[in-house]
């Protein structure tokens, strides 16, 4: 897939996946649905956010810092934006559940900074 291919495609379902978000907000009723509501409110909001951040992560990474090549770019974009939009909807889990705190946050923000650096690690193969 070109890069060309790559960015419509993430655009395009990137907007369709928004489009379904907003649909679910104005249909799903928070006081009367059932867990499959919020599954589908949640991995709305997770796919949408996490399409918009890989966009936007792409985007500044390869015009700001040009030094990469554009597929190293775009996996180090998409998988950052699957830890972003998983942040966002933890929040959002925990505030649903009268659970968000300061402390909460900064755990979070803790076991999500500690995710994002283990993936980060590359393991080098062994030289003999």
């Amino acid at each position: 897939m070109t890069l060309k291919n790559y960015l419509i495609t993430m655009s395009v379902l990137t907007a369709v996946c928004w489009g379904i978000f907003i649909f679910i907000i104005n249909l799903v009723d928070p006081t009367q649905t059932t867990w499959l509501g919020f599954l589908l409110f949640y991995a709305a909001l997770f796919l949408a956010t996490a399409g918009t951040a890989a966009l936007l992560g792409f985007v500044f990474r390869f015009k700001v810092l040009k030094h990469e090549l554009a597929f190293k770019v775009v996996r180090l974009a998409f998988k950052q934006s699957f830890i972003f939009a998983l942040f966002i909807v933890a929040i959002f889990i925990l505030l649903s559940k009268n659970l968000f705190t300061w402390l909460n946050l900064l755990l979070l923000v803790i076991i999500f900074a500690i995710w994002e650096y283990f993936s980060g690690q590359t393991k080098t193969p062994k030289q003999s």
